[in-house]
């Protein structure tokens, strides 16, 4: 009788933070849900509008606005706040608007007693991971963001399209960057338990067509393409938050592409990068280092440079 609910709080609950908190209802992944924006009026309305799902899902969410002092009992944060400037081509763009934003909230929530986990959506996402961990002061276990976990459901969506099978028959990852410099684990991505590569070279009348750099292309300009054409991508990111948080409240230790604080993994430290880590009730539990061929070390040294140059960039010292 005396459990404890489980809370998740979504700061910023523009087109992303509303479609995360739509996810959660649906799945009945938490107990409680509170919205906190700059604009109380939308955090209320878009609280208005959730509570309305209620008798449509097959479970009851609680859901509640507030501030950044109420999130002592919060199991989770979401950090989904940002601005969205018009024509970029970059989400490195961001970066100083990012965290002229980020740095006033995270003083608020720790000062709110919140000893609970991070999840970071905002982008540039691995550098905003980055300030949140250095500027909140909670190991790196509770601090991590969606980094390539979206990228790399992108790449298996493309390859379902080429292999003519489910996407969750698709296993594999999109290391490095949530941007440009990030790249598919060709090594490791197989279907159906058989490495995509050996497929490839076993048939090659049925799939030698396919060009693996296109598709790589593909994946990192899928969400560029969407901004475009409509001006956000929330749908394929809000359920990826909705996809962590259950993991993270079930315990489930699902193994999920995050932007991580890496101590040595990888041969970095003192950075964050899209990494597959094994995410359970504690958070980030464990990272798993997948063995990479020499190009696709390469690759990641190179992505590893583009945003230890970010962070480099910004006032983060202690």
């Amino acid at each position: 009788m005396g459990s404890k609910a489980r809370k998740v709080v979504i700061v910023g609950v523009g087109y992303v933070g509303s479609t995360c908190a739509y996810s959660l209802i649906n799945q009945a992944v938490c107990d409680e849900i509170m919205l906190v924006d700059r604009t109380p009026e939308r955090a209320y309305a878009q609280a208005l509008d959730l509570s309305h799902c209620m008798e449509f899902v097959h479970a009851r969410t609680k859901i509640t606005t507030g501030t950044l002092d109420q999130c002592g009992d919060a199991d989770i944060v979401v950090l989904s706040v940002g601005i969205r400037p018009k024509n970029i081509q970059s989400r490195l763009e961001v970066l100083e608007s990012a965290y002229d934003i980020h740095k006033p909230l995270i003083g608020p929530i720790m000062a709110s007693g919140f000893d609970g986990i991070f999840l970071v959506a905002s982008n540039p996402v691995d550098i905003v991971t980055h300030m949140v961990w250095r500027l909140s002061g909670l190991p790196r276990s509770q601090v991590f963001g969606t980094g390539t976990s979206i990228d790399s459901s992108r790449l298996k969506t493309l390859l379902s399209y080429y292999l003519a099978v489910d996407p969750r028959s698709v296993s594999g990852y999109v290391l490095g960057e949530h941007g440009d410099s990030q790249f598919p684990v060709w090594s490791h991505v197989t279907v159906g338990g058989k490495p995509l590569l050996d497929i490839i070279k076993q048939h090659p009348a049925r799939f030698g067509h396919l060009k693996l750099d296109e598709i790589a292309r593909q994946t990192m300009e899928s969400g560029l393409e969407i901004y475009k054409l409509k001006g956000s991508t929330y749908f394929g990111i809000g359920n990826a938050l909705a996809y962590i948080i259950r993991s993270i409240l079930n315990d489930e230790h699902r193994i999920i592409a995050v932007s991580a604080v890496l101590d040595g993994e990888y041969g970095f430290s003192d950075l964050c990068l899209g990494v597959p880590a094994i995410i359970a009730r504690c958070g980030m539990k464990e990272i798993v280092e997948l063995n990479l061929t020499p190009a696709e070390q390469e690759q990641l040294a190179r992505s590893g440079a583009v945003i230890q140059q970010a962070i480099n960039s910004l006032p983060l010292a202690p």
